[in-house]
């Protein structure tokens, strides 16, 4: 018997031969992201259905001494989630982990398992009165465990943080195959290093979350949003500081939208409209909660924009007055990304910069981008709130924005370009294998030091998600 095949059946010993996947094509499924960017291939792919089953799993694996890519819904745009061309690494998918385990409303706190898909945890939460307020593009298809693996962020960060801010405690498989459990819903607790925020962020090179405690907050009674349009960056910084001055607390999302990522929306995605008549170069997208009246709420965000108005830093402006015409405009902004993918491949940016220097980020950034690369067409939009853009850059005709020379030199030089106004080459997606190579020429050598240091010392035989992050 060949080493897959009796590596195959001791797997399917603990979780059943349904959940051991050999068949090309269903590995295939779990070898490749969903932009089609990377593409690997594993030896196969097992599914456990249980956290003391992943254990398990990963304990026959370390034995063996073959490497685990931790997989999630498969929704990374580093390829961290996807294995090597080797064919020897095993997908390990917690998908089928996807269970609420409890919900605490006295803590304000909901226990969930990896698998689970982002929208069930926020639909969930509503059914209980509560809200969680992690909140992305991805989220009818992403999971628990990714989001925790690449400390996500959204559309939300401005006022609730990242992932890490809503995590209290871990459930976590170790590169040996012990579970950890650091199930804990405390706000406080200052016994020791606080491990679980090495693996949050880690994108399953340390270990494979398993289950999470997360913090719930109040459902919020009053939403008010507002599509706005701004003459430039400068100006749609300026109304950030407008907004925080005027409505305090309650400011909730804060996103920039290029004209030509509107565009692309209203080309590529059917049912979409300009909620103008006509056009304008940038635009603001803002969205305020509250806890009292609605009327009250609408009227505090008029009156910002009206000392907006004011001062030139807004030129016109569509207030959301129902749930349907909300969603329509968050649209505007969440099918970004889809309708680039319409469109055509292009290098994506997902990097952050102070909220001061996101304005110098996206004019001269990107004029030093485009005239280095004539013909190509930077494409901006993203948190303008925390920092983070999405700044990609369309190749000209004759060049591919696939995975190679073309656009290793524009990343070299967008890189570049955020490291000298003091900001990071991710801020969301995480590095996976599309950054890896480029991170010793941002991080400190010490810093890479300690990195390399947790990791061996976590997983000293190198089978956690090897070949990703560093």
């Amino acid at each position: 018997m060949n080493a897959p095949a009796e590596l195959s059946l001791r797997l399917a010993q603990v979780v059943g031969p349904a959940a051991v996947l050999t068949e090309p094509a269903d590995i295939e499924a779990h070898s490749t992201d969903w932009r089609g960017q990377y593409h690997g291939r594993a030896s196969l792919v097992v599914k456990p259905g249980t956290a003391r089953e992943v254990a398990q799993v990963v304990a026959i694996l370390a034995e063996a001494g073959v490497g685990i890519v931790p997989q999630a819904g498969n929704t990374s745009l580093c390829g961290a989630s996807v294995p090597d061309a080797s064919g020897t690494q095993v997908v390990l998918n917690v998908s089928r982990l996807n269970k609420v385990r409890a919900i605490d409303l006295e803590n304000d706190t909901i226990t969930v398992e990896a698998g689970c898909i982002l929208a069930e945890l926020q639909r969930v939460a509503d059914e209980a009165d509560r809200f969680f307020p992690l909140s992305l593009a991805a989220e009818g298809t992403c999971e628990i465990g990714g989001n925790i693996s690449t400390n996500a962020g959204g559309t939300q960060v401005l006022r609730y943080g990242n992932m890490r801010e809503q995590v209290l405690g871990l459930e976590v498989v170790l590169a040996d195959g012990q579970l950890w459990d650091g199930l804990r819903g405390l706000r406080k607790d200052n016994t020791g290093y606080d491990l679980k925020h090495l693996f949050i962020g880690a994108e399953g090179t340390l270990g494979i979350v398993t289950a999470a405690v997360l913090k719930l907050y109040p459902k919020p009674r009053a939403i008010a949003t507002a599509f706005v349009a701004v003459p430039g960056p400068a100006e749609c910084v300026a109304l950030l500081g407008v907004m925080r001055e005027s409505v305090g607390e309650r400011l909730t999302g804060f996103e920039i939208v290029s004209r030509r990522c509107l565009e692309l929306v209203v080309k590529n995605v059917p049912g979409s409209t300009d909620p103008f008549a006509g056009p304008h170069p940038w635009y603001a997208l803002i969205e305020c909660y509250d806890s009292g009246e609605s009327a009250a709420l609408a009227e505090r965000m008029e009156t910002a924009l009206a000392s907006a108005f004011e001062s030139g830093l807004a030129a016109d402006a569509v207030m959301a007055s129902s749930e349907q015409q909300r969603r329509a405009l968050w649209a505007l902004r969440e099918n970004v990304a889809e309708a680039q993918k319409k469109e055509g491949n292009s290098v994506k940016h997902d990097v952050s910069v102070p909220v001061s220097r996101v304005a110098e980020l996206i004019s001269a950034g990107s004029d030093e981008l485009e005239c280095a690369f004539p013909g190509a067409r930077v494409v901006a939009f993203g948190h303008a709130g925390d920092g983070n853009i999405h700044w990609n850059l369309f190749p000209p005709p004759g060049e591919q924005a696939s995975v190679g020379p073309w656009s290793k030199r524009v990343n070299a030089l967008a890189y570049d370009i955020v490291h000298r106004m003091n900001g990071s080459i991710s801020a969301e997606h995480g590095i996976g294998v599309l950054k890896r190579d480029a991170l010793p020429r941002y991080k400190s050598a010490l810093e890479l030091e300690l990195m390399r240091a947790v990791k061996k010392t976590l997983d000293p035989r190198g089978i956690m998600n090897p070949g990703k992050v560093i």
